[in-house]
Order: C-alpha cells, then structure tokens, then sequence
C-alpha cells in the first residue's frame, strides 16, 4: 500500500513507524510543511499506561522515549500562601522537540521518506492508496471538505497562554494568584533536566484586567513573573522566537473521520482541553488504532470504518473529563471559597460529572464518605453518567 501522511507530529510520524513494522513492503512518505528541528510548544504529559501501550507496539522507540523523559509521582497545589503536596499517578514529561526526535529516527530506520517543507494544500493531495490528514486542528486537508467531516469547532472561554521556564518543578505544580482583577493561575511540569513548561490560564475580565490584552510580549511575560514569583524562584518565563500569543482553547469535533481514501488522525480529527493533559497520548492511540484496523481488514473502508469507530468510543469519557475539567476552571471561584484541603481535594475531582451539580461542601463530604463506603461509590458511579447525559441532552436541545 502507497501512503502519504501529511503532518510530522507524533500522530503521523508514529503511524508511519506501525505501518512499516507491520509490512515493509508499505511504501510511506510523511510530508512535512516545516524544516526538520522546528516545533511548537514546550514539553508534553503522558502516563504509564501509553508508555506501556507503546512498549507492546514497538518497543526500541519505547525505550528511547521512556530514557529521554523525567518522571514525577507528586502534585503541589500553591493558593495564596499556602501549599498542599500530594502522591499520586507516575507522570512523564518530554520535550517535544525530543519526541519528534525520536520518532522521526525511528521511522528513517525502517524505511519510511521523511520529506521536510514539503507543503500540501487540499488542491494537490498526493497519488497514494491512503492520505492521512495528521496536519492539526487548523487541517487544510480536512477543512476542504467540512461539509463532508461536519466539523464543529467551539471556543472556550478562559485565556491561555503556553509557556516555557528554566525552573524545574519537581512535581505537576499548580499555583492560583489573587490579583485586583480575580484570579489568575498556572500549570507546570518538568521536561528535561533545565526546563519546564508553564500554561498560564484566567478569565477574560482578569485578563483585560491587569492589561494583559494591551502588553507586548515582555510586558506580559513580565508581569506573569511578578504574578508567580511564589513558585518560579525568580527564573525567568520563556516564549517562542515567532510569538507566544494568548489564545483561548478551542474544542473540534467532527461528526466523521474519513472521506474516501482520506482520514483524520490527531488533532485533525479532534481536541480535548490541555487540563487533562491528553493530547499527545490520543494522537498517538489514533495512530495505534489506524494502524491495528489496516491490519486487520484488507478493504480499505472498511478498515476506515472500524478505525473511527472504536476511537469514536474510546474518546467520549475522555471528552466528558475534559469538558467537565475546562468548566471547573471556568468556576474557579466556587470552589477557591472552600478550606485549602478541601479545595485542592475538589481540583483532583473535577472531571467529575456530578460535582458542578452539587453543592462543593456537599460533594467533597460525599466524596470522602464514598471512599469508605461501597454503597456510596456504586451511588456515584450510577448517577454521575445519568446527570451528564441529561446535559447533553439539554444542550442538544437548546441548540435545535
């Protein structure tokens, strides 16, 4: 089979490698808009489970990603001048530049072409049995036929800003600010040995506010580190030589994934919000799910079929976590009034259906009994899915 997979990022760097492992007869070409080396973004998350998933699949670019990335097991919760540090799950970090490093070596050594600035619009798709669109949310591939794909694109309301730092935190940090204007807050994890990254977040009223709308770049820049002066240790805060804009989180999805011999893979086909820190393992158990289904049929629709069907199914809880995280940021005060303890308790729950519906105080003594009570954890388990359905059913509603 003659594949062209448009887009260098993890998600079609990393079919490409399944693609030549399961047959290297596959003639696979990735093509590249930007020169090699050049990326976006700082670090990226993933957990245990993908790297596990990733040893199953191809285990010498599983040993090269789990050597280039530092781990935590911590998460420190900073609100005003109090902290609070808790155990939890193993997480990684590395910085994209390495993975794409990585995975881009991995695919020459099995004979995939690796074409660099090799731009491709939607009026020159290239002669091949399978293109796969792995070119981002902003698809030129998918955007040509929209209609087709139903994509729908739904903004979020906080903005954001996605940035660099030379201070290393030893664990997932997460640090709200009171300012004069509400609050403001920001996320940070390690990378590598001198860097980490550090997603600031607010509401727009906060972000007009302290005239972060208004400020050039340095100002801002400036400003966050007087804000965050707590938790950086006076290290500085870093962007990207193009520009670090502030932006606000935009949802996509699509009602199908393929149209013909094209697919959608990646952020092409969909997004979840950055405060789950999903976006690099969906991409890359995209790849794992389109390879496994070309393997698996010999009919190429059918394999297209069966691909967006099971990753259909496998991202609804995900959606419903990150939508449900991206709101309990969006009400953040609700939940900043409770003590400290009970407050970062809620934070690890807030991709939780229920909690928006039930008063913070309430829900966090139910959670605690729940823990001790079976009964109270089925109860949690049966009406948590009920109230999200009856809300996606009312939101549906209002839109028709």
């Amino acid at each position: 089979m003659k594949v062209a997979c448009v887009g260098g990022g993890p998600a079609g760097l990393y079919l490409s490698i399944l693609l030549k492992r399961q047959d290297p007869s596959h003639d696979i070409t990735v093509h590249e808009r930007d020169p090699e080396g050049s990326t976006y973004g700082w670090g990226v998350t993933y957990w245990r489970g993908l790297l596990d998933q990733l040893h199953e699949r191809d285990p010498e670019s599983a040993r090269a990603l789990d050597a280039g990335s530092v781990r935590w097991c911590d998460g420190v919760d900073h609100v005003r001048d109090l902290t609070a540090r808790h155990s939890g799950d193993q997480g990684h970090g590395i910085g994209r530049h390495r993975l794409l490093e990585i995975l881009a070596a991995r695919a020459r050594a099995l004979g995939v072409r690796l074409a660099y600035e090799s731009e491709i619009g939607p009026g020159t798709l290239p002669d091949a049995d399978l293109v796969v669109a792995a070119d981002g949310v902003r698809s030129a591939l998918r955007t040509r036929h929209a209609a087709h794909f139903g994509t729908r694109l739904t903004a979020g309301r906080n903005p954001y800003v996605w940035l660099g730092t030379t201070k290393v935190f030893d664990a997932f940090t997460f640090a709200f600010v009171e300012t004069g204007h509400g609050w403001i807050w920001c996320y940070g994890y390690p990378y590598g040995p001198d860097r980490s990254t550090c997603v600031v977040e607010c509401a727009p009223g906060t972000w007009t506010g302290l005239g972060l709308d208004r400020a050039s770049e340095a100002e801002g820049r400036a400003l966050l580190e007087r804000l965050f002066a707590g938790v950086l240790d006076g290290h500085p805060l870093l962007g990207r030589p193009g520009g670090t804009p502030w932006q606000t989180f935009r949802t996509l999805i699509n009602r199908t994934w393929h149209h013909g011999n094209l697919v959608l893979l990646g952020d092409a086909a969909h997004t979840t919000h950055y405060s789950i820190g999903a976006g690099t393992t969906l991409a890359l158990e995209d790849a794992i799910a389109l390879a496994a289904a070309l393997r698996e049929h010999a009919a190429l629709p059918q394999a297209l079929a069966r691909y967006e069907k099971q990753r259909k199914a496998a991202l609804l809880p995900v959606r419903s976590a990150a939508r449900y995280s991206a709101q309990w940021y969006e009400n953040l005060p609700r939940y900043l009034r409770l003590p400290p303890e009970r407050m970062f308790a809620l934070l690890g729950q807030r991709h939780s259906p229920l909690l928006p519906h039930v008063p913070p105080q309430l829900y966090y003594r139910l959670d605690r009994a729940a823990g001790q009570l079976e009964p109270l954890r089925r109860f949690k388990r049966w009406v948590g899915p009920k109230i999200a359905r009856t809300v996606h059913a009312r939101a549906l509603a209002a839109r028709e």
